[in-house]
């Protein structure tokens, strides 16, 4: 599955060290800070050479996500962009960002083995303070650029509303509010038996959003679920 290659009509700047002519993000900065590394296939962190899986996930059994893709760890410079994206009205990021996660192969394989693909929701009160959904304009781009990727369902999963942004809280806590955040949509049920879907968002903190609603999708008869986001948060106590 290779992604359509879509030119950039006007010069600019890269946003990340002001050099001139240059795509939002230029090969140098990419070199520097965006290199495809190895990544554990149950968490998304970086792995060390020679393995296969970080020690966390080594003999892991029984989790709902099949497979995690990361494109970047969510550091500089990847956090103020991902911050504009995604909290300052620039949904227009999702087209560089998602030119950058078709860049991964491994991921672009796992869309390819899809046969949904799927955003996660927001609740609704922040949908409609934002005016969008980052993780659903990602779906829109990543599927501008494979033309024979697979359907992608908007509104597969509902998600309750919540005062309190899940980012925002302790690992814990997110933990067990994430436990009880999703359910599939009603209408998509019969449809669900057997299928693997791919989740997409924008930034995977601790794993708990993403295997809730990896779980919500397992409970209702998908065969497997399987993860891909933009940048992945480094583990605790890593030096960066």
């Amino acid at each position: 599955m290779r992604p359509l290659l879509d030119g950039w009509s006007w010069p600019a700047t890269c946003e990340i060290c002001a050099g001139w002519p240059s795509r939002p993000v230029c090969a140098a900065c990419l070199h520097d800070h965006g290199r495809v590394l190895p990544r554990c296939p149950g968490c998304a962190l970086p792995l060390a050479p020679g393995l296969s899986h970080c020690t966390r996930c080594q003999g892991r059994h029984g989790h709902p996500l099949r497979r995690s893709h990361a494109r970047v760890d969510y550091t500089y410079p990847w956090t103020g962009l991902v911050q504009r994206f995604k909290f300052h009205g620039e949904p227009a990021w999702a087209r560089t960002l998602a030119e950058l996660m078709l860049q991964d192969p491994e991921a672009s394989d796992t869309l390819a083995q899809a046969d949904w693909v799927a955003p996660i929701p927001l609740p609704l009160p922040r949908l409609l303070e934002r005016g969008y959904n980052q993780a659903w304009e990602l779906v829109r781009q990543l599927r501008r650029r494979v033309p024979e990727a697979p359907p992608a369902v908007a509104d597969l999963l509902q998600r309750a509303d919540a005062t309190t942004p899940i980012h925002t809280l302790p690992r814990a806590e997110r933990l067990v509010h994430a436990r009880h955040a999703f359910a599939v949509a009603p209408a998509h049920r019969p449809r669900l038996a057997g299928r693997h879907v791919l989740l997409v968002d924008d930034v995977m903190t601790t794993g708990a959003t993403l295997t809730a609603a990896a779980q919500a999708l397992r409970d209702a008869g998908a065969a497997a679920v399987s993860a891909w986001v933009f940048a992945r948060t480094p583990a605790p106590g890593s030096v960066e």
